[in-house]
């Protein structure tokens, strides 16, 4: 059976949808910036999330919301190096470390992190070799080369952008000697799309799925499900539910999100109908 694994977790597919709950240490990010930037609070809510139902927790030191201001490695490692500690005490799930910097992957991976979940849009040798050293997951996300500020153009489309970085990607990773089972596919939901061509891929899901390998939906309280839902940047909530529901029944095999305990009762309504 396919599954996602690595080091400390596995993740069988097919069987269920899984929730990876968002933990941002940053003072800047778009929905809860500053609201967890204390080991002690990034602790707490750690905790909240695996009492709700969370499969995975995905921390991360920067912010990558339109316009942020990025940090350097140094000053991404420094938080890490304080929130980190305290957040692995605190649970026993298997974590993941948002970044697209080798040195603070290893570093996570070094302290109990399982998975990278790499936003850089790119296939870097650098990332993989630390990947496979450790054994980790690792999240390759689809950003057509641009960032959550400015959408690319897509000239045969976007599903055929992303169906084609996702099989680059395979093959990439299986010649730096990582297996699918070690790959989750991310379609990168707000990075390098426009408002039509978010919609265009989540309608259309299904036929960038690569076989073997795991996908992850990240919609959670975006600007697409604003959009589409007239709703404020706090009031996402219902158009995020049935964001990743579509996702689910699109094929995604993972969801990230803000809201855990809604997030996982969707899941196992949208698995108990589909699977």
């Amino acid at each position: 059976m396919a599954c996602f694994a690595g080091s400390g977790f596995s993740f069988p597919l097919g069987k269920k949808t899984y929730v990876m709950g968002i933990l941002n240490v940053t003072p800047d990010s778009f929905l809860d910036g500053g609201r967890y930037f204390m080991p002690e609070k990034a602790a707490a809510h750690a905790q909240e999330m695996e009492a709700a139902g969370a499969d995975l927790i995905d921390i991360g030191a920067q912010s990558t919301r339109p316009g942020h201001t990025p940090r350097t490695a140094t000053e991404e490692l420094a938080v890490l190096q304080t929130m980190l500690p305290a957040v692995r005490r605190a649970v026993s799930l298997p974590l993941s470390v948002d970044t697209f910097f080798p040195e603070v992957a290893r570093y996570a991976l070094e302290n109990g992190v399982s998975v990278v979940n790499d936003v850089s849009g790119t296939l870097s040798v650098e990332m993989a070799a630390v990947v496979r050293e450790f054994g980790a997951g690792w999240v390759l996300m689809h950003t057509g080369g641009a960032d959550a500020s400015t959408p690319a153009v897509y000239k045969e489309g976007v599903l055929t952008s992303v169906r084609d970085f996702f099989s680059s990607a395979v093959d990439f990773a299986n010649e730096q000697g990582l297996p699918r089972e070690q790959l989750c596919l991310d379609p990168g939901f707000g990075f390098g799309k426009s408002a039509a061509d978010d919609l265009t891929l989540l309608r259309g899901l299904s036929a960038v799925k690569a076989p073997g390998c795991a996908l992850l939906a990240a919609l959670s309280c975006k600007r697409m499900v604003a959009r589409a839902s007239g709703t404020a940047e706090w009031e996402r909530l219902c158009g995020t539910i049935a964001a990743d529901t579509l996702a689910i029944a699109g094929g995604a095999d993972m969801i990230r999100v803000h809201h855990v305990k809604e997030a996982v009762a969707a899941a196992k309504f949208a698995d108990a109908a589909l699977l």
